[in-house]
Order: structure tokens, then C-alpha cells, then sequence
């Protein structure tokens, strides 16, 4: 059985984390979806919210779970005894990041492989720092947050 964990902080999941998931659980056995901080991030949504948000768009999925994450993705992989670290990319500027966030990985733990999933191009542009800029706007979020949360996550972005 291969175990991966799709690390984020999900503040909140889009259409785009959601096409990841899917693809990731269709690709391994088990998928544990890890909600995280990142400290260069200030969150909207705490992360039992966002567990919570991840979880609804997730339940029917058998094969993935959620959880929320400390500390570093490569400890949480092995803790949870996950061989592959799957992490979207949208665009040649994720790529960068995400190469130097793999190989500190591989030096802190080289039995745990990172596996980048290319973003459709239909959802290469988004990010949830865009969903919720055009929420603060009064845009249309509809289009980029999953159907299963929008009333959920339009309450606490349109105030």
C-alpha cells in the first residue's frame, strides 16, 4: 500500500486543491490531506475550519483523510508512514519553491519522495489568496470554491 500526503494551508480549498485530491487519491491507496500553518501566511479560517471545509468536499473520497498538521511535512509523512509528499503546481514560478521545499525534504528524510501534480490549465491561475481578494471585492467565488462549502465560505468572506 502507497501512502502520500498533500500538505497545505487550504485557507480555504479551491476547485483547484480539490482537483488535486482527486487525483492524488486515484493515484495512491491511502491520501492524508494535512492542513497546515505557514507562518508567511495570515489565515482567514482557523484549522478546524478548514479541516472541517476540507472534510465535507472530501466525504465521498474513502480513501483520503484529513487531518491538521505541526511542525515539518516530511515528520507528519513519516509519522503517518507516507512514502510520497504530493504538492500541486499552477505555474513555472511554483515550480521554483517547490524544488527548493523537495529537496530540503530529501535532506531531512530520504525515503520520502515528492510527487509535483500539474495544475489543470483551466485552474492554473487560482489560489486561494484569489478566491478571497475577489470575495473582498464582492466578485463571484463560485467558480473557484468547491459547490460543497460556497454558503460556508461566502458567510465568512462577504461581510
Amino acid at each position: 500500500m502507497i501512502k502520500a500526503i498533500y500538505p497545505g494551508t487550504f485557507d480555504p480549498i479551491t476547485v483547484g486543491h480539490l482537483d488535486v485530491i482527486e487525483r492524488a487519491a486515484r493515484t495512491y491507496d491511502k491520501l492524508i490531506v494535512a492542513v497546515m500553518e505557514n507562518r508567511s501566511k495570515t489565515c482567514t479560517f482557523s484549522k478546524e475550519e478548514r479541516k472541517s471545509l476540507i472534510e465535507k468536499c472530501c466525504k465521498d473520497i474513502p480513501n483520503v483523510k484529513v487531518v491538521i498538521g505541526e511542525g515539518l511535512t516530511v515528520d507528519l509523512a513519516a509519522k503517518h508512514k507516507c512514502k510520497v509528499i504530493v504538492r500541486g503546481i499552477r505555474a513555472v514560478s511554483d515550480y521554483e519553491s517547490e524544488l527548493a521545499l523537495a529537496t530540503a525534504n530529501l535532506t531531512l528524510n530520504e525515503s520520502i519522495e515528492t510527487v509535483l501534480m500539474v495544475a489543470k490549465p483551466e485552474l492554473s491561475f487560482l489560489s486561494s489568496s484569489i478566491a478571497k481578494e475577489i470575495a473582498h471585492f464582492g466578485g463571484s467565488i463560485k467558480e473557484y470554491i468547491p459547490a460543497q462549502i460556497i454558503s460556508e465560505v461566502s458567510k465568512k468572506l462577504y461581510k
